[in-house]
């Protein structure tokens, strides 16, 4: 299979926004999972999502980080909804806000993927609490 080759201005624009969001640590574990299989979709996702869509001007972090959240959560994948729902202690988006996004999941997604979601946040809050009281000691 032939390879298109990345661009190499976009994949760093895109790592840069990407580490600013999901935090150095994250990105860094990912990193180290990346294996040949996976490699052309990394580059794929830190392109395209990271490089061209976070990377434009028209939203602020805060908001595609809202909008985000809810699309995620209208679309059942929990386990990005987590890391989303962690991802706003790096765009500014509140608790508040994760609420009115998930409101508005219930009224046009169904009240099943906004309880799914409500959830998850919950318990995303929980540990993220729990991680600072730890470091409070």
């Amino acid at each position: 299979m032939d390879e298109l080759p990345k661009n190499e201005t976009r994949y760093r624009t895109g790592l840069t926004v990407r580490r600013s969001v999901l935090g150095d640590p994250h990105v860094d574990r990912s990193e180290d999972a990346v294996t040949d299989f996976d490699r052309p979709f990394q580059e794929l996702i830190t392109e395209a999502a990271w490089g061209t869509v976070w990377a434009r001007p028209g939203f602020s972090k805060r908001e595609r980080s809202i909008v985000t959240l809810a699309l995620l959560a209208a679309l059942g994948h929990d386990e990005e909804v987590a890391m989303h729902v962690r991802a706003t202690a790096n765009t500014g988006a509140s608790r508040d806000d994760i609420c009115e996004a998930f409101l508005h999941v219930a009224i046009y997604a169904g009240v099943p993927a906004a309880n799914r979601a409500f959830r998850i946040a919950k318990e995303v809050f929980s540990e993220m609490d729990g991680s600072r009281a730890g470091h409070a000691s």
